[in-house]
């Protein structure tokens, strides 16, 4: 979970030549958002993934897949075509491919030096909150959970570090500890750092994927970051969480996507 924050790779994937004039008008100016205090839910277990039996630091996931793109000849909305194609042949929300595709296209611009990818953010996604489907959970069509997803107090009990509380309860509903929030799971301090409107709406929610995705895209980038290359992308992933497990699960996922977003047709 964003200890820190995120990455996601699928190389190839996506060109998206005539796609991004327009998906490049998101919002990725960081703004502090003010959502309404979110009620509690149950701590979030660990997701069942199959790590990738790769050594930190050897390579990237996703540098192989090459293949179908989004374009013009898609349609009216050429990314949500894509994503309902993807999402029929990989378990992810079409809703939620389209929030980690927008990040994609938007960093190409912003730092096209950078190259984290939707494939990347999308493993991400999934390890922290299953798409923002947690618990039985359900992404709505404005990218925000059908329940907000609030991880357990940061009070230094097993597996956690021990954070007071940074914002007052706004984020988390918790005025003692600091919990990580929404579907890419932000600690309210990072996200104080990293709020992104990826929405459109004015406004940085951690809770909205669309929000979530373009601030896990700009947080791996961090520090002129080569998503691209095997250091980068194992220091962008376990920036987000220290761990090689979590890092070699993200890398299991986003190779898996990144073949699934750019099969031949």
């Amino acid at each position: 979970m964003p200890r820190a924050v995120l990455a996601v790779a699928g190389r190839g994937a996506l060109a998206l030549g005539t796609v991004a004039s327009t998906v490049l008008g998101v919002g990725a100016v960081a703004v502090l958002g003010e959502p309404s205090a979110a009620p509690q839910a149950p701590p979030l277990a660990r997701q069942n993934v199959e790590p990738a039996p790769v050594e930190p630091g050897s390579s990237a996931p996703g540098r192989s897949a090459t293949g179908s793109e989004p374009g013009a000849e898609s349609g009216d909305d050429p990314v949500r075509d894509w994503a309902n194609e993807v999402a029929a042949v990989v378990d992810v929300p079409a809703r939620a491919l389209v929030s980690y595709v927008n990040a994609d296209l938007a960093m190409r611009s912003r730092a096209p030096s950078c190259g984290v990818d939707w494939a990347t953010l999308a493993g991400i996604g999934r390890v922290e909150s299953d798409h923002g489907r947690y618990s039985g959970r359900r992404l709505g069509a404005d990218a925000v959970p059908s329940t907000p997803i609030i991880g357990v107090p940061l009070d230094g009990g097993e597996d956690v570090r021990a954070i007071t509380d940074t914002d007052d309860g706004v984020l988390d509903g918790d005025t003692v500890h600091d919990r990580a929030v929404g579907p890419m799971q932000f600690i309210p301090s990072t996200w104080a750092k990293w709020s992104t409107d990826g929405s459109g709406d004015g406004v940085g929610d951690p809770h909205n994927l669309d929000d979530a995705a373009m601030a896990a895209a700009r947080y791996l980038c961090a520090g002129g970051r080569d998503m691209r290359s095997g250091d980068g992308w194992w220091s962008g992933v376990m920036s987000y969480n220290n761990s090689v497990s979590y890092a070699r699960k993200v890398f299991s996922l986003a190779e898996r996507y990144a073949q699934a977003g750019s099969r031949d047709e």
